[in-house]
């Protein structure tokens, strides 16, 4: 192990035992002398300063002294110090399980097993990690430093140097076979590992265990078992056994005292020929059990917490009982390629924080019950035949992350893309979006053939969205629909009104005028926008000044209110490029705000409605301008309404449809800017801004 030099290893020492860069000043001698006894080694450093740390200095200068008598070489003796100054028996029978079978394993998972063996885990093992004896990483996975596993390893050897089966943990595998092969183990022995290669596989008698009474960790790989399953011990806590042999878990073997059961790659095709109760069990994992073609009947596991069934290619059937696991926490269904449906039972899981069906090809569908789960965190169901999502999972307001349908990342960033691929329509509209660079800042929602359930759950995210285009499947379903997204509307501006400051002056009302442009900007739209700006002036009765038509170049439509209605002309060899709206509004003077907030688009041919927010409007896309035109045919009877805060009056709505045609070298000589602004707003005192 490489030294650091003086500095560094004051540094290191310190962090650990004051939580500082410096030791404290009446600590600072004798930092300096523990640091030069250490050896200045980076693990003796962290260990014995996080043993140290909150200690009085008479404690200090015991651990200084002892120290002083270790040689410089003998590194696990100095680190046998933090060992030895733990507080009692359980904190250091957990530090020589880890060091001995759970190193890489996950954190919740050990301290379940070790729980099962009533060591009070979650303490211990937050007193190892602040002690620095255990660490653990960013996947929540126990690590421990070699040095420090071989000194944990060699405290259980010292014990009984000469006899095998006198010592309390079995891991190095030519000791092990040793002990099977000759059937010498005794009640010392608590643990026992035995990994072997499956291509150097050994056999032993089940008789081999006859005397481990006390055995509570099991854990073996490449390895057969001979005859009765009665001989294993009835405190078994953990079984590990990957590569398990037989197609079932025998009767005899007694499990009711087992917390983790984990047969990976076995050979298991029903897991129990009898039915236990297993009151204990708190894991169960199946995966790589290629034979495996149903779940067990979950109904005698009440408190299993954590279900793993990853790749289990001929899993076909999950029981029906999955519904009673009310404790459950996790269930990974991963790679399952031949289960086609999930029980309903498994929507009333209220406790499940996890689930994963990623790769389970034909799953097509989630139920709308999952509302039900109402501590889900975690969905991961990528690769799956689903195309649609029940509207259960938007509202959900549990779900933190979840991956599907090809996005990935936290629910408040991802569901507006999610709920466009699953509801975006494919063959009644022309155009579809893409996630590409507009969806940074698009939030976008298609209903295709919507319901009025589907609508209504979805109105509650009507403020968030960028543009809404719903698919009716008639006229009268898209009055409907319509009228239930301007009450939503409506009533998110009655909010926003109660929420603002109320004022008791009374003031006059001011007209004001607002430019929109919904399209693809051209030389025409800019040439018409220019003609509108100068004559954009409000007369006291609420009369305006606006270009009439100018055929075939653009048309005007108009009327009082907040809507217009028209029907979109022919015009031969031209194609629509551009709807301009212009609004004049009342409004008390003391509101600086320019009101809009919406318009909406229907076209009562096609049964379609579009809303754009304000924020679309001032930064319209060409794709969403090439959306919306091209939506648009000669014949279609279309409606725009505009929504304005509810202290503005509309007084007029005016609409131009502009075309494509080319115009005169003279105008576009005079005409050369393409101002990409859309809106513009001016006051009754003919005050005009464009707004970016």
């Amino acid at each position: 192990m490489k030294e650091m030099d003086e500095s560094e290893s004051i540094e290191l020492f310190s962090w650990h035992a004051f939580k500082q860069v410096r030791p404290k000043e009446d600590f600072a001698g004798i930092s300096s002398n523990v640091v030069e006894y250490s050896g200045q080694l980076p693990l003796a450093l962290e260990v014995l300063g996080s043993y140290l740390f909150d200690r009085g200095i008479i404690e200090w200068k015991c651990v200084l002294d002892k120290l002083k008598r270790i040689p410089n070489d003998q590194v696990q003796k100095k680190l046998k110090m933090s060992y030895e100054g733990l507080n009692d028996d359980t904190e250091k029978e957990i530090f020589l399980d880890i060091a001995c079978f759970f190193i890489g394993m996950d954190r919740n998972d050990v301290i379940h097993i070790l729980n099962g063996s009533e060591l009070f885990a979650e303490i211990g093992v937050s007193v190892l990690v602040e002690r620095s004896l255990v660490t653990v990483d960013d996947r929540n996975r126990l690590g421990m430093h070699d040095l420090l596993r071989d000194m944990g390893r060699e405290i259980i050897r010292e014990k009984s140097p000469k006899e095998l089966e006198e010592r309390s943990r079995l891991w190095f595998n030519k000791d092990v076979a040793d002990v099977l092969s000759e059937q010498t183990g005794t009640k010392a022995v608590e643990g026992l590992a035995l990994k072997l290669p499956r291509t150097n596989g050994k056999r032993f008698s089940t008789k081999a265990f006859k005397k481990m009474k006390r055995l509570r960790l099991l854990q073996l790989a490449g390895v057969q078992l001979d005859g009765d399953f009665e001989y294993l011990s009835k405190n078994l806590r953990w079984l590990s056994w990957n590569g398990f042999p037989l197609t079932c878990i025998p009767s005899s073997f007694y499990q009711e005292n087992l917390v983790s059961i984990e047969l990976e790659n076995s050979n298991v095709k029903h897991v129990w020929e009898e039915p236990q109760r297993l009151e204990k069990l708190k894991i169960l994992n199946l995966s790589h059990s290629h034979y495996l073609t149903k779940t067990p009947d979950f109904s005698n596991m009440p408190n299993l917490e954590k279900l793993v069934l990853t790749d289990c290619p001929r899993l076909s059937e999950v029981s029906h009982s999955i519904g009673h696991l009310n404790k459950v926490l996790l269930i990974n269904l991963e790679d399952c390629i031949s289960l086609q449906s999930l029980p309903k039972g498994i929507y009333k899981l209220k406790l499940l924080k996890t689930l994963i069906l990623s790769g389970c090809s034909k799953i097509d569908k989630l139920e709308e019950d999952m509302e039900q789960m109402e501590s889900l965190t975690t969905l991961i169901a990528n690769n799956t035949a689903i195309t649609r999502v029940p509207f259960s999972v938007v509202r959900s307001k549990s779900i933190a992350y979840i991956s599907l349908c090809g996005y990935e990342g936290f629910s408040h960033d991802v569901f507006p893309s999610i709920i466009w691929s699953w509801m975006s329509p494919t063959n009644v509209l022309p155009f579809r979006f893409q996630t590409s660079t507009i969806m940074s800042s698009l939030v976008p929602l298609d209903v295709s053939h919507s319901n009025s359930h589907a609508l209504s759950s979805i109105s509650t995210y009507l403020p968030s969205l960028r543009s809404l285009w719903v698919q009716c499947s008639s006229e009268s379903q898209l009055s409907h629909d319509a009228e239930i997204i301007l009450d939503a509307l409506y009533a998110t501006n009655y909010k926003e009104l109660e929420l603002a400051p109320h004022t008791s002056q009374v003031s006059r009302n001011s007209l004001k005028s607002f430019f929109i442009q919904m399209g693809m900007n051209c030389q025409l739209s800019n040439i018409l926008k220019e003609k509108i700006v100068q004559n954009m002036t409000v007369n006291e009765f609420g009369g305006c000044l606006l270009p009439g038509d100018h055929y075939p170049d653009w048309l005007t439509f108009n009327c009082k209110g907040s809507s217009v209605i028209f029907d979109v002309p022919r015009v031969d060899g031209r194609n629509l490029k551009t709807i301009m709206c212009i609004v004049y509004s009342s409004t008390p003077e003391n509101i600086a705000s320019d009101g809009l907030k919406n318009v909406m688009v229907k076209n009562h041919t096609k049964a379609t409605i579009q809303i754009y927010k304000r924020e679309a409007l001032v930064s319209f896309e060409d794709e969403e301008g090439q959306r919306l035109v091209s939506s648009i045919e000669p014949g279609d009877k279309m409606e725009v309404v505009v929504v304005f805060e509810n202290n503005f009056i509309v007084k007029k709505t005016a609409i131009y449809l502009i075309y494509d045609e080319p115009i005169s070298e003279t105008m576009e000589q005079n005409h050369e800017r393409t101002d990409k602004n859309v809106a513009v707003c001016c006051d009754g005192e003919n005050e005009c801004a464009l707004v970016d």
